[in-house]
């Protein structure tokens, strides 16, 4: 079975590097993009499982980058995951609008994000 491929896409590098040591951890293959526009060259590039997506970001917003993934004919397999400091009700329901399969707020559980991951890998994986 092949690794599956998980694009990190996030501004903070603390974050990123966490998440990027967990996702390793757990046996994933791990792309990682510092905002937007990184996000979009690499999802154009790659066809990844899952998008760990940040919202707030200085060029391109997550919600693009996800709106834009959703567009993609070749992308509609990968799961995209919004993980937020953005928590308001409206926000969550703009990135269920933009296309997301999730949002998590931040701060999160690195457990239960692994298990959501796991999940979604598993239901792409049975697909």
């Amino acid at each position: 079975m092949k690794q599956p491929r998980i694009l990190i896409v996030d501004d903070e590098p603390n974050i990123v590097m966490s998440l990027e040591f967990l996702m390793r951890k757990n046996g994933y293959h791990v792309s990682i993009a510092r905002n937007g526009t990184e996000a979009l060259e690499a999802i154009n590039q790659t066809a990844f499982d899952i998008i760990l997506l940040d919202i707030m970001m200085p060029d391109v917003d997550g919600y693009q980058v996800c709106r834009h993934v959703r567009a993609h004919p070749d992308r509609q397999g990968t799961k995209v995951i919004f993980l937020s400091a953005k928590s308001k009700e409206a926000d969550v329901q703009k990135g269920y609008e933009a296309g997301a399969d999730l949002y998590i707020p931040k701060p999160f559980s690195t457990r239960q994000l692994v298990s959501k991951v796991q999940e979604m890998v598993a239901t792409a994986a049975a697909e």
